[in-house]
C-alpha cells in the first residue's frame, strides 16, 4: 500500500475541493454507528494537530457517487465517492434463514424476489419498482426485511417517516441505494406524484438546509411498509410503477432470528454472484406489469376506483347545486376534463366502467345535442354551460344519492 493510500486510510480528516472535513462515526439510538462527514475549521485543526498537519490531510477535487458492491473503490479519478463499501466478502455456504424470511416475503413470487435483490446487488442503478408490503396484521416481519436490508447494503439504506418523506430539505439521500417508509401513510396526491416521479427519474435535486441545490445521478429504490392495506399511498388504475406484497403472520418468533440473517449475508452474496436471472429486462422498471401485479395491488387500485368514484359524485353535485339542476348530461370527455382540471387523474378506461357498470348509466342511442357544464373562465362563478353534440349520458340527483 503506497503512502497516500495509507493516509487515505488513516487520516479522521479530509479535503474535497476548498471544505474540510472530519470523519467521525456517530453512535446511533438502536446501537451501532454510521459515519459521517462533519464540515471542520482550518484553524481548529491547526490548533489541535499542529501546522504541519494540514499538508498530510488527504485532498480530493469533488465527490462522485458510483455505486457498485462487487469492485468498489473509494476514490475514482481523485473524487471521492459519496457511496459506501458493504463491506461483506461473498463466500459459499448456507443461507437457509434467508431463503426462509424471502419465502414468508414474496410467496409465490420467490423468484421474482430473488431477481429483485440480485439486481440490487449487482445492477444498483437499475431502476426497480416500489416496493410496498402491507399488513393489517401484528408480528409479520415486514420490520425484519427492513433490518436484513439494512444490514446487507449497510449505509446505503436510509429509514424515513411519512415526513421526512414530505421534507424540503432531503440531502439524506444523496448516494442512497434504498429509501425505506415505514408505517407509510402517504394518502396527498402530491405524495404520489412525488413518489412516482423519483421512481424513474435519472437525476435528482437535493437540498439541504442553508445550502443551493445540487443536481446528482439518483438510482435510489423504494421500500415501503404499511399496516393499511386499503389505501397506504395512492394508486391510480394504470399505474405500472408499483408491487405491492400482503405479508401474513409469522408462525414462529426467533429473538434471534435477525442475526441469524447477517451471519448468513456473506453466502447469500455469493448465491447472488453466481445466480441466473429468471427474467429478462422488458420495462424500465425491469419487470413487467403483469409480472408484479398482485391481489393486494389490485384491492388499493379498487379503493382508489371508489374514491374516484365519489370525486366524480361530488364534483357533479356541486355542478347542479351552483347551476341549480337536478340533472347533469355528460360525455365522458367532458366529465374527464372536469376531473383533471380538479387534480383528480384518472384514465378514460376506469372512469367508463364507473359510469357504465357502477352508476349504471347508458348514453344516448345517437348523437344529439346536449348542455353540460365546463370551470368558467371569468371569476363570478364557477361553471358555465356550453352546448355539444354526442351519445351523453344524464345522471338526476336523487342517481347520485342512490349510489
Amino acid at each position: 500500500m503506497s503512502t497516500d493510500e495509507t493516509l487515505r486510510n488513516e487520516s479522521p480528516f479530509v479535503r474535497v475541493g476548498t471544505t474540510l472535513y472530519k470523519i467521525v462515526n456517530q453512535p446511533r439510538l438502536n446501537g451501532g454507528y454510521v459515519k459521517k462527514r462533519i464540515v471542520w475549521n482550518n484553524e481548529t485543526l491547526r490548533q489541535d494537530y499542529g501546522k504541519d498537519y494540514l499538508a498530510n490531510v488527504p485532498k480530493y477535487d469533488g465527490f462522485c457517487t458510483v455505486p457498485d458492491h462487487v469492485n468498489y473503490r473509494q476514490v475514482i479519478d481523485n473524487f471521492l465517492n459519496l457511496y459506501e463499501p458493504i463491506g461483506h466478502q461473498p463466500k459459499e455456504g448456507d443461507f437457509s434463514h434467508i431463503q426462509a424470511l424471502l419465502h414468508h416475503i414474496f410467496g409465490e413470487q420467490y423468484e421474482l424476489g430473488m431477481d429483485y435483490l440480485q439486481l440490487l446487488y449487482l445492477q444498483p442503478v437499475q431502476k426497480l419498482p416500489i416496493l410496498l408490503l402491507v399488513s393489517e396484521e401484528r408480528n409479520t416481519g415486514k420490520s425484519t426485511f427492513l433490518n436484513f436490508l439494512k444490514a446487507m447494503f449497510r449505509n446505503n439504506v436510509t429509514f424515513n417517516t411519512n415526513e421526512d418523506f414530505r421534507s424540503q430539505f432531503n440531502s439524506d439521500w444523496a448516494g442512497k441505494l434504498i429509501i425505506v417508509v415505514d408505517e407509510v401513510l402517504l394518502n396527498r396526491r402530491e405524495d404520489s406524484e412525488r413518489l412516482k416521479n423519483l421512481s424513474t427519474t435519472l437525476s435528482y435535486k437535493v437540498e439541504a438546509k442553508g445550502k443551493d441545490r445540487d443536481e446528482i445521478a439518483f438510482f435510489a429504490k423504494f421500500v415501503l411498509c404499511s399496516n393499511n392495506e386499503r389505501l397506504p399511498v395512492i394508486i391510480d388504475p394504470g399505474e405500472t410503477r408499483y408491487w405491492v406484497r400482503k405479508i401474513h403472520h409469522l408462525e414462529n418468533d426467533d429473538t434471534h432470528f435477525l442475526q441469524k440473517l447477517i451471519e448468513e449475508i456473506p453466502a447469500f452474496l455469493y448465491f447472488l454472484q453466481h445466480r441466473t436471472l429468471t427474467t429478462q429486462s422488458v420495462s424500465r422498471m425491469w419487470f413487467s406489469p403483469k409480472q408484479t401485479e398482485t391481489a393486494a395491488l389490485l384491492k388499493i387500485i379498487r379503493c382508489n376506483k371508489s374514491k374516484y368514484e365519489v370525486e366524480a359524485a361530488e364534483l357533479i353535485k356541486e355542478i347542479m347545486e351552483c347551476m341549480e339542476i337536478d340533472s347533469f348530461s355528460f360525455c365522458l370527455n367532458d366529465l374527464l376534463i372536469l376531473l383533471n382540471l380538479s387534480q383528480v387523474r384518472i384514465d378514460k378506461h376506469w372512469l367508463r366502467k364507473i359510469v357504465t357498470e357502477d352508476w349504471k348509466l347508458t348514453p344516448a342511442p345517437n348523437g344529439l345535442t346536449y348542455t353540460t357544464y365546463l370551470f368558467a373562465c371569468n371569476k363570478e362563478r364557477r361553471f358555465e354551460p356550453i352546448r355539444r353534440v354526442g351519445r351523453y349520458y344524464t345522471v338526476t340527483r336523487k342517481q347520485l344519492d342512490e349510489f
